[in-house]
């Protein structure tokens, strides 16, 4: 599919409801011991890959209006036995053992597609076995795997990497476990688990960079409500940016301040970005999420350097950035993203490669990339290798191109986002 270079973009849009939310609303729903109310819950493969999984844990989901569900799950410790088919959705993958793992007697195996079956677990794997869980890897890293449910006891388990799946799913393993359950974060990640837990009634505090919880006999939440996702909202707030003339409002997306990091970067760039974000807080578990609308107007951007700290907090967005530093004065540098590599694609190859072919500047590193700002791109054709991320990138790359940019496998945005292509036209006429 072929993106021309286009005029202005203009008007409001609603991204679609956050994927890491609905994930998890899904799951706490399945979890909670009454039914739990969902509103502005994502439809994609993804997250119908996890509406899939509680069904076929015993959870009832009842479908309204669209994004409105009503889920009467099997509650904390009634899972049944079941093959659970994760599609492409990590984060289902890497989530969903930590409630299973404590539930004893109970037996659970995980596949899902090609690129799925590429992504490791030992990193899961490693502080479930240590808390006394039961798991069978392919190699020992690998899906498909299984899950026996063993009695569970707390650990502390200090992260390797910054990950808010790995810190969820220790997280979740702890609300079954034996005494406390301690997970120490490098830096700050997604803190959607843990205001849910807060919400739920869970005993769960944080000190410093250490988040404690323990054991909990119920979980109540009586309903979740999904804001717009900002991962989603960036590709529509890249484009405005970088697409002269444009300007466009952004309404009811996420302000958590851990999943704005990328509106952060780009307001460094100097992006003129409006809005109301939560303030920065890592001393303290909030059970609220905050909702901003965002005012976004083209203009120019001056390179800048993301830090390590950063990443965690705009993991997502990351291709984007380098996208904006196509554009951009001077030298644009991502550093400590070694994380990209075991995405749906080695992300860090994808996109350098993609970019590259379209005229940027841009060279890999081991952790990141290194963009020099030559003012625009030519153009051309990039490969979305089944990444629903780069293929966004594309589309976005095309409007603000020369020439325009043909994205080869464009359904792959449908894994997170199947209104893409008609909320990007939208804004276009």
């Amino acid at each position: 599919m072929k993106f021309d270079p286009s005029g202005p973009l203009k008007g409001t849009l609603r991204a679609p409801g956050d994927k890491s939310m609905s994930h998890r609303a899904a799951l706490f729903g399945a979890m909670s011991a009454d039914p739990v109310h969902v509103t502005g819950y994502l439809d994609a493969a993804d997250t119908r890959s996890t509406l899939s999984a509680v069904h076929a844990l015993g959870a009832l989901v009842e479908e309204g209006a669209p994004g409105t569900l009503t889920i009467r799950g099997p509650g904390l410790r009634g899972a049944g036995d079941a093959h659970i088919d994760v599609g492409n959705a990590g984060t289902l993958m890497r989530l969903l053992p930590g409630w299973l793992a404590g539930q004893r007697g109970g037996q659970w195996t995980f596949d899902g597609d090609e690129s799925i079956r590429r992504r490791p677990v030992d990193r899961i794997a490693k502080p479930l076995r240590a808390m006394g869980a039961d798991i069978e890897a392919t190699d020992d890293r690998l899906p498909p795997f299984t899950v026996r449910g063993t009695q569970l006891r707390g650990i502390e388990y200090a992260l390797p990497v910054a990950s808010a799946q790995i810190k969820s799913c220790v997280l979740m393993a702890g609300l079954l476990a034996e005494g406390t359950t301690t997970v120490v974060e490098p830096e700050p990640s997604r803190d959607h688990t843990e205001r849910l837990l807060a919400r739920a009634g869970c005993h769960i505090t944080r000190d410093g960079d250490r988040i404690s919880l323990t054991q909990h006999d119920e979980l109540e939440l009586g309903a979740i409500h999904v804001p717009g996702d900002p991962s989603s909202a960036a590709f529509h707030i890249a484009a405005a940016v970088l697409v002269k003339g444009s300007r466009i409002v952004i309404s009811d997306m996420s302000a958590n301040w851990t999943r704005v990091g990328f509106v952060r970067i780009l307001e460094r760039m100097g992006g003129v970005v409006v809005g109301d974000l939560e303030t920065p807080d890592a001393s303290a578990i909030r059970s609220d999420e905050p909702v901003t609308e965002l005012d976004v107007t083209a203009g120019p951007l001056v390179g800048t350097v993301v830090e390590p700290h950063e990443v965690p907090l705009a993991i997502d967005e990351l291709p984007l950035v380098a996208l904006l530093g196509c554009f951009a004065e001077g030298e644009t540098v991502v550093t400590g993203a070694a994380e990209l590599r075991v995405k749906e694609s080695d992300r860090i190859a994808t996109v350098v490669d993609g970019l590259r072919g379209l005229g940027a500047d841009i060279e890999a590193t081991d952790d990141g990339f290194v963009v020099q700002g030559t003012g625009g791109l030519r153009g051309g054709t990039i490969a979305s290798h089944g990444d629903h991320r780069l293929a966004m990138l594309g589309a976005v790359a095309g409007l603000a191109s020369a020439e325009g940019v043909t994205v080869d496998g464009m359904e792959a945005a449908a894994v997170s986002y199947p209104g893409f292509e008609s909320d990007l036209r939208s804004l276009l006429t």
